[in-house]
């Protein structure tokens, strides 16, 4: 089985925790993609529910997919929140944004009584760091930024290259927001909360995709079927 069976299994098992009435958050990414799609299809046979995309690209899938859709200005709160991740540790903390909406994944996440993250089973890591962490910021006065995130960095015990990502086409990748991307390569990240919470007092931060205390279930897709994870 591939990874992309895998992660549409994870999604299906998601899709079995919504019920007619709800309020949803819809991920971004590839597994959620697979959510959507799914939650489509239980729309199409009557499932009444109403849902807030974490991106464009979301949007245009739902839209495809037949789901109705609101804003966090219309509603206060969400039932739910359904989304991927690119690694998720013990205590399901994540690290998001590897497709770049980590700030709209996080305001939607924050608004929600639960989330449910979706993945396959590569995305498990004792320790967080592995993948690169996506660090959103504004352009205006990136060098400044920089010596911030790195002076965060050494405090907290980390380090590893800083780099401005870029798209395919080669030019630097500019999120649904307008905001510029750095992936921090640190291989390892001894305590996440910490350098969560550091990185946020910098000014030219906008969000980083470090997402701690917001997920309350991990769905995780292996050969050996799905294994259900509860935060501690």
């Amino acid at each position: 089985m591939n990874l992309d069976e895998l992660k549409r299994q994870a999604a299906a098992r998601a899709v079995e925790f919504v019920q007619s009435g709800m309020k949803l958050g819809l991920g971004t990414g590839s597994t959620a993609k697979h959510f959507v799609e799914l939650l489509g299809a239980r729309v199409q046979g009557g499932l009444d529910v109403i849902a807030v995309p974490t991106s464009e690209a979301t949007r245009d899938d739902a839209i495809r997919c037949g789901i109705r859709l609101t804003t966090l200005d219309e509603i206060d709160r969400l039932d739910l929140t359904v989304d991927g991740a690119d690694e998720v540790d013990p205590s399901l903390n994540l690290i998001k944004g590897g497709g770049g909406a980590l700030l709209r994944e996080k305001i939607v996440a924050a608004a929600s009584d639960r989330m449910i993250v979706i993945a396959d089973e590569t995305k498990w890591v004792e320790t967080l760091g592995r993948f690169p962490l996506p660090i959103e910021v504004i352009p205006f006065g990136l060098a400044a930024t920089r010596r911030a995130i790195e002076k965060v960095f050494a405090d907290c015990g980390v380090s590893g290259q800083l780099a401005v990502r870029k798209g395919r086409d080669g030019h630097v990748f500019v999120t649904d927001g307008g905001h510029w991307i750095m992936d921090a390569h640190l291989g390892r990240i001894s305590d996440a909360p910490r350098l969560a919470q550091s990185l946020g007092s910098i000014p030219g931060v906008v969000e980083h995709g470090l997402f701690i205390g917001l997920a309350s279930t991990a769905m995780l897709a292996g050969s050996q079927g799905i294994r259900v994870v509860e935060r501690r």
